[in-house]
């Protein structure tokens, strides 16, 4: 099959088609494959076939996805990444080798010619649900539900298609238990849920030197979830208010459109991302629909952190960020708070090193297999 093409704006840069998710048209015809005998009961491991997907560089879905299938194989499951890849992304057949370079997982699986079936299949995300229900051989079929997904999409086809897998009968493990509540009562759906974590080993706040007085804005405009418009007029409204502080953006590769001098410091990963929270004095994240990792990997390098004031955000993380209005005065407020604020930055640092404390991807392997096996009895 060739790979779908871009079309042009006029004057501008490419268009993305929406996905066209072929195998809802084969489950349409056909239904749910029937399910094999269920086997990993208490305490036997599994077999765990995790669909993914398209990719590419920097996805904190698809870091999360693989730091919870190693937390799983660590704790003697066998556990399989498989590709649908209903964009034509990655029709060169790189694949693999790039999922390995950019999440660090080798063996994807870009095609299911191989398949020879499972204990569960998981879905990661709503492009992959419809492909879960063809598969056969599968003693329980779950949803692992990172953020709610319609929401990522203007009136459309995907929004529609996003909104009703929720209520195809998979039981979900949603990535907090904020979501988790919101898909049993809005969409009705079995669901438990897990503590997204943070990679201790990376994210830390010992060997900090001295902060340098920076604002860190994690501007990842591709992503519009994350209200980059709404940081920029924060950021140039505290820029018109203290000309002196340095202001930095990260998440993108080229220069921001910003109204504001500033530094530009590009997609940045791991440890060279951790050495930038314990460079900064003030971190904002704003996450418009589930938590997301960055204000997490913020805290857990003492980088006191501005984020929105959501139901969300409320019910995650009590007082360890700093959370304010949608609105570019009162984050530009919440910013300034912190920045003339020592005691109230080594609070919102103090709390937030305690919220991450706990939260390990080893724990939220556990939790996701608690949740798999929901699915197994479900």
């Amino acid at each position: 099959m060739r790979p779908l093409r871009l079309r042009r704006r006029r004057g501008g840069g490419p268009i993305a088609p929406e996905v066209v998710p072929r195998a809802l048209l084969e489950w349409r015809r056909e239904g749910t494959a029937s399910p094999a005998p269920a086997g990993g009961g208490p305490g036997e491991r599994l077999r765990v076939a995790i669909v993914v997907p398209a990719f590419r560089r920097g996805s904190g879905g698809h870091q999360t996805i693989v730091h919870l299938a190693s937390g799983l194989a660590q704790r003697g499951h066998d556990v399989s990444l498989w590709l649908e890849d209903d964009e034509g992304r990655h029709a060169d057949g790189e694949a693999p080798a790039h999922f390995a370079e950019f999440f660090g997982w080798r063996g994807l699986r870009p095609a299911f010619a191989g398949w020879d079936g499972c204990d569960v299949a998981v879905a990661t995300g709503w492009q992959t649900v419809h492909r879960v229900l063809r598969l056969p051989r599968c003693g329980a079929r779950a949803y692992l539900v990172q953020d709610h997904e319609p929401e990522f999409y203007a009136t459309s086809a995907s929004r529609t298609w996003a909104e009703q897998t929720y209520g195809l009968g998979l039981h979900c493990i949603a990535a907090s238990r904020w979501l988790a509540g919101l898909l049993r009562d809005r969409y009705g759906a079995s669901a438990s849920h897990f503590d997204l974590a943070v990679d201790h080993e990376i994210y830390r706040a010992d060997g900090a030197g001295e902060r340098d007085g920076s604002v860190l804005f994690y501007a990842r405009a591709t992503t519009p979830r994350r209200a980059v418009p709404l940081g920029l007029l924060a950021l140039e409204e505290l820029a018109r208010r203290r000309a002196s502080v340095p202001l930095a953006l990260f998440g993108e590769p080229g220069p921001a459109r910003a109204a504001f001098a500033h530094c530009s410091l590009g997609v940045l990963e791991g440890r060279e991302l951790a050495e930038a929270y314990r460079r900064a004095s003030v971190g904002l994240v704003l996450s418009m629909t589930n938590i997301s990792l960055v204000p997490l990997e913020m805290a857990a390098c003492g980088l006191p952190c501005v984020e929105l004031d959501t139901d969300c955000l409320r019910a995650e993380v009590g007082g360890a960020l700093e959370l304010a209005a949608f609105d570019p005065i009162a984050v530009a407020d919440a910013l300034e708070r912190l920045l003339d604020d020592a005691e109230l930055r080594a609070r919102r640092a103090r709390k937030g090193l305690a919220f991450v404390a706990e939260r390990r991807w080893e724990r939220a392997a556990g939790q996701v297999e608690a949740g798999l096996r929901e699915a197994l009895v479900a």
